[in-house]
C-alpha cells in the first residue's frame, strides 16, 4: 500500500506552479498598468514634447546643394543618416570608429569621418557625398576618372573615400608631390593594399587638372 507520499508531492508541485503562474502574471499586468498610467500622463500633459536640453528630432539637411528633412535621432551619425535616411549609398561604413576613412564626406568643403560626427551639428552646413560630385551631366569628377584609368579601386570599398579625400587634397593643392598626396590620403586605409594605385589616380588628376 502506499502511503501518499507521492500524491502529496503532485500536490506540493502543483501549488508551486500555480503560485509562479500568479506571480508572473502579477508582474506583467503591474507593469501594463504603469506603461498605461505613463502614457496617459504624457497625453494629457499640457507641458513641450521637447525636453529641456533635448534637440528637435525633425531637421533639414544641406546634401549635395540640396535641403534634406530628416527625423534623426539625437545620438545618430551623419553616415547613419546618409545612408539609411537618405538613401545614398555611396559613403560606406567600414570600422564605425574614425580610423579607416571608408565614410568620408566633405562639410563645408573639409574632409571628415561621417560616422564620427552627429547629424545634429552639421545643420546649417554644406554636406557634399560621393553622389553629389558628379559633372552638371553626370560626368564622372576627374579623380573619379583618375582612379579608373589606374585601377585604384580593387574591391571597391574604400574607392569613395579615397576619392573624396583625394578631391578635398586638390581642391586645396591643385599641384600637389607624391609625397604630398600620400600624406592626405593616410587617413584612408585599403584593405586590399592598393595604395599606390590610389596615389598615382591622385597625381593623374593633378596633372589633368593642369593640362
Amino acid at each position: 500500500m502506499g502511503d501518499g507520499s507521492s500524491g502529496g508531492s503532485d500536490q506540493a508541485e502543483r501549488a508551486i506552479r500555480v503560485n509562479r503562474r500568479t506571480f508572473l502574471k502579477a508582474v506583467v499586468a503591474s507593469g501594463a498598468v504603469a506603461s498605461s498610467a505613463a502614457l496617459l500622463t504624457y497625453g494629457c500633459s499640457q507641458q513641450p514634447q521637447t525636453a529641456a536640453g533635448s534637440v528637435a528630432r525633425l531637421i533639414t539637411l544641406n546634401v549635395n546643394g540640396k535641403s534634406k528633412p530628416v527625423d534623426v535621432l539625437p545620438n545618430e551619425t551623419l553616415a547613419m543618416t546618409i545612408r539609411y535616411k537618405l538613401g545614398l549609398t555611396g559613403t560606406k561604413l567600414g570600422c564605425d570608429r574614425g580610423e579607416c576613412g571608408a565614410c568620408t564626406v566633405h562639410i563645408d568643403g573639409v574632409p571628415f569621418n561621417s560616422c564620427s560626427i552627429l547629424t545634429h551639428l552639421v545643420r546649417g552646413r554644406a554636406v557634399t557625398t560621393i553622389e553629389g560630385i558628379e559633372g552638371p551631366n553626370g560626368e564622372l569628377h576627374p579623380v573619379q576618372q583618375a582612379m579608373i584609368d589606374e585601377l585604384g579601386p580593387q574591391c571597391g570599398f574604400c574607392t569613395p573615400g579615397q576619392v573624396m579625400s583625394a578631391v578635398a587634397l586638390l581642391k586645396a593643392n591643385p599641384k600637389p608631390t607624391r609625397e604630398e598626396a600620400r600624406q592626405a590620403m593616410c587617413g584612408n586605409l585599403c584593405r586590399c593594399g592598393a595604395y599606390d594605385h590610389y596615389t598615382n589616380a591622385v597625381m593623374r588628376a593633378a596633372q589633368g587638372q593642369g593640362a
